[in-house]
């Protein structure tokens, strides 16, 4: 793509540590990307299903497997654990183990920087995480069969309450004699409650090990400011099969991490300069996480995707599923973002530039490794399946210096050495989740298309990093947001209207508590997103083929969603 004519109108002050020459910075850059295409899904609705249900029996066949073959106490422990989803318990109490060991981890035939143990406890959380989602449909499938029975209500109960951990509305059940029983609103209100608990185990027990604190997550910090970076800012596509980037793709901790996620990964450029003066200001300020004079620079990371099995079709819809257009336009996306900060505060105001590609079919990345001056290839990268196969037979030490030869070898010129350092270890991270997949998953998911359980509208959604339960439509107004929202509700128009099932949308907006009425502000938010919602997809809402769930946080807490209130409301016996 090439890149827009520069619009300053004062020059970068001389002291600015700029790595850019004049130019444009990107070299075999694509051609003129075509506008953001709308979705367009090539599967048939049978498709669609056969392919969640595949994924179900993934998940089924590899938890028995497992037991066959016979896991360690640990991971025995934590299934035991799950076994009883009336309440939720913490997964593992470390997820993420430390992965610098030079020793050998040959563990099942994975790679010998594999960490098979995380794996494990990933593993463990995804299962009990989709299976509280996908336990719904099958529950409510007996609930028809018995909604005539003399004592349903009380059948219904036990049912919900042994399968799901939770109760039914006792309203839509006691009516059931004298119609047929609302299984649309029964639906919303099970996959409501499966997010809720969600939340709550997330914020409670840290199933991933990675809250702000933790031993992970200082770990990282450290490296990270070694790396000469003092904050990372990823921005992955709003695809719900990229949900899970930073902590499972990456082996990130989330609390380490800055993630806002947009449909084709296009964020948008004012919002993060002005986080970028919030982060600076802190630094001037409080000296966090490190002082402003600290030769570290502020890093800017695009997740674009792509798909191996299906690239034509199953792509990023909002490039038209063209991998190369999604990689050049999130490059420029990157491009003007950097020259908006050095336009606007010149001294100092430097900023690096990261491009990464995932496949969604088996999660390897691919890296398109800058230059020390900040200049990306589009047209080369490094895979993280190459690298996978060529270091496959080394021990783990002889393994990470060969990656890191790679890294410096695909860079687009002489790269910086921080850049080096941090790229091979997100290298590194990716091979234990290629090697998940393939221990889980058979190589590739079977749910390589949409398979979302919820759309998820606002500000927020911290706890959600589990690849294909939400699909994203960030946003402060439906206004501003509705290209995106449209785009989920065409995605779950045919995983669920189709089977005449409602679409859950979740709204969330978080706030700082600290400031003074904050929180009733945000209700307020999603209140107006609310109506705004209902009158844009009024036929479905109608129907009872749409239905909201407003939620706020506050984010200056490690704490979960608060639901405010649903679309869901019971009319209940009054007087004259």
């Amino acid at each position: 793509m090439r890149r827009r004519s520069a619009t300053n109108e004062r020059p970068l002050a001389p002291t600015a540590p700029s790595r850019r020459q004049n130019g444009t910075g990107v070299q075999g850059s694509a051609g003129p990307a075509e506008s953001p295409a709308e979705l367009n899904p090539s599967s048939a609705l049978s498709k669609v299903l056969r392919q969640r249900e595949l994924a179900n029996a993934s998940r089924i066949g590899s938890s028995r497997a497992s037991r066959v073959r016979g896991k360690s106490s640990a991971v025995n422990e934590i299934k035991s654990k799950l076994s009883n989803p009336r309440r939720v318990r913490p997964v593992a109490t470390q997820v993420v183990l430390d992965r610098r060991s030079s020793g050998p981890v040959h563990s099942g035939g994975l790679h010998p920087l594999s960490n098979g143990q995380a794996n494990a406890a990933l593993r463990a959380y995804e299962e009990q995480t989709l299976g509280s989602f996908d336990r719904v449909v099958p529950v409510l499938k007996r609930l028809s069969a018995l909604q005539h029975e003399n004592n349903f209500v009380e059948q219904a109960q036990r049912l919900a309450v042994a399968e799901l951990g939770h109760e039914l509305p006792q309203p839509v059940l006691e009516t059931a004699w004298t119609s047929q029983l609302d299984m649309r609103t029964l639906f919303a209100w099970c996959v409501f409650e499966a997010y809720e608990q969600a939340s709550l185990s997330f914020f409670n027990d840290d199933p991933l090990a990675a809250q702000a604190g933790s031993a992970e997550a200082e770990a990282f910090n450290t490296f990270l400011l070694e790396c000469g970076f003092h904050l990372l800012d990823v921005t992955p596509c709003a695809d719900g099969r990229l949900a899970h980037a930073i902590a499972y793709a990456l082996r990130l901790p989330f609390s380490s991490v800055r993630r806002r996620s947009h449909a084709g990964a296009m964020f948008d450029v004012e919002n993060t300069v002005d986080r970028w003066v919030k982060t600076e200001h802190r630094r001037y300020r409080e000296g966090l996480p490190n002082p402003a004079h600290a030769d570290t620079r502020y890093l800017k990371t695009v997740v674009y995707h792509f798909s191996s099995k299906d690239p034509c079709h199953e792509g990023c819809a909002a490039h038209g599923s063209d991998d190369t257009a999604a990689a050049a336009q999130g490059m420029q996306r990157l491009q003007d973002f950097q020259q908006a900060v050095e336009n606007s505060f010149c001294c100092g105001a430097s900023v690096d530039l990261l491009l990464v590609g995932m496949d969604t079919d088996t999660d390897a990345i691919r890296v398109h490794v800058p230059s020390a001056d900040g200049k990306t290839n589009l047209e080369s990268w490094l895979d993280a399946r190459d690298v996978y196969a060529a270091t496959r037979s080394m021990r783990a030490d002889q393994a990470r210096i060969e990656i890191e030869n790679q890294v410096k070898a695909a860079a687009a010129a002489t790269p910086d050495e921080g850049m080096v350092k941090l790229i091979s270890r997100l290298i590194e991270n990716n091979l234990s989740q290629i090697d998940y997949v393939r221990q889980y998953h058979g190589g590739s998911y079977s749910d390589f298309g949409h398979a979302e359980r919820f759309i998820g509208v606002g500000i927020g959604f911290k706890e959600i990093h589990l690849r294909n339960l939400t699909y994203f439509a960030y946003m402060d107004t439906v206004e501003e947001g509705a290209p995106d929202l449209d785009v989920g509700v065409k995605i779950f128009k045919g995983l669920n209207v189709s089977r005449g099932l409602p679409i859950p949308v979740v709204l969330r907006f978080d706030y700082h508590g600290a400031v003074p009425g904050a929180r009733e502000r945000a209700i307020q938010h999603c209140e107006r997103v609310k109506a705004a919602i209902e009158a844009r997809y009024s036929e479905l809402c109608e129907q009872g083929l749409l239905h909201t769930l407003l939620t706020v946080r506050d984010r200056d807490r490690h704490v979960p969603a608060e639901t405010v209130s649903s679309s869901i409301t019971f009319n209940t016996g009054g007087g004259h």
